[in-house]
């Protein structure tokens, strides 16, 4: 997310979070994208965190989970995470959009119910084409706006390409990725 959004509506978000973590493990959410031991993983808006210990599980400890937000209640909360849970492959960056990370750096890009509050949504996906491998794979999903509107916004700048619909979640490639 490249603008924090009021506290009262993040700390209702996180509630309403932790009730679907509860009747929905994300471990099954997550065993669309492909996520292996060793992979190096972006999670973008990562909000409360909600991705953070199940991705620290599929990585192992040889793989990274760089959550990145803006917001500084999901900064809190994800260092409690970490702590709770001795995570030690998780690194936090608080960002509304560079993550500082290299180029072809990451595996895999989680934006999860993040990408209808952009405010430069063009920018933020360059930053995610960016790091991306080329062999790496966004993983959309956005509860907030309609299919199309997730499928023109992410493919519209031609910085990728869909390479498959599962049942929770979009999956693209980058464009040029051999694919």
């Amino acid at each position: 997310m490249d603008h924090p959004v009021p506290d009262s509506h993040f700390r209702f978000m996180a509630l309403w979070y932790r009730v679907r973590d509860l009747l929905a493990s994300r471990i099954r959410v997550l065993s669309e994208v492909g996520i292996q031991p060793g992979f190096q993983v972006l999670d973008f808006g990562c909000g409360p965190g909600s991705y953070i210990s199940p991705l620290s599980r599929l990585v192992g400890p040889e793989g990274r989970i760089y959550a990145v937000d803006f917001h500084p209640l999901a900064i809190r909360s994800v260092r409690r995470i970490i702590r709770k849970h001795h995570l030690e492959n998780v690194e936090i960056i608080q960002s509304n959009g560079a993550t500082g990370l290299p180029d072809s750096s990451v595996n895999a890009v989680l934006l999860y119910n993040t990408f209808h509050d952009l405010t430069e949504p063009e920018r933020i996906l360059e930053e995610l084409a960016r790091v991306l491998r080329p062999e790496g794979v966004l993983s959309v999903i956005d509860g907030y706006i309609s299919e199309d509107a997730v499928l023109s916004g992410i493919t519209g700048g031609q910085r990728f390409h869909l390479q498959r619909k599962g049942k929770k979640m979009f999956i693209f490639s980058k464009n040029g990725a051999g694919d």
